[in-house]
């Protein structure tokens, strides 16, 4: 296997208010699309992002769509300052999306927080100060 990631799909409830979170909240470059089209791309550096239905991606992966809790995965996205971790933090909150750890200092040495999408999909914000050695 070539180790890589190249596409991450979150499953959504709404992707009309999914898109407007990404797109129009948080800046996300989306790909064009048919309006009547089940699912949205946004191109990130060095792979995608896509948005689909929830139960559509359920029925595709073979799974139960009904919500269980923490599904034990989170995105990242790595800043180069603990202001950017800030800034992003409150780009999301202003956007529709909610803020469940504000930004702070970490155990491993960096700073961090984290916001839920409208789905409550959750994405760490870092800037993972690294020292040498």
């Amino acid at each position: 296997m070539d180790p890589r990631i190249t596409l991450v799909t979150l499953g959504v409830s709404d992707l009309a208010a999914s898109i407007r979170f990404y797109r129009d909240g948080l800046g996300l470059p989306m790909r064009d699309r048919e309006d009547d089209s089940d699912v949205a791309f946004f191109s990130l550096d060095g792979a995608w992002l896509s948005l689909y239905p929830r139960d559509l991606l359920a029925e595709d992966a073979e799974v139960a769509a009904d919500d269980s809790g923490f599904s034990g995965i989170t995105i990242a996205h790595n800043v180069s300052t603990k202001k950017e971790v800030d800034a992003v933090l409150d780009e999301a909150a202003s956007s529709g999306g909610r803020v469940v750890k504000p930004a702070q200092e970490t155990f491993w040495g960096g700073y961090s927080g984290y916001f839920a999408d409208p789905d409550d999909h959750r994405w760490e914000v870092a800037f993972p100060q690294l020292t040498a050695d």
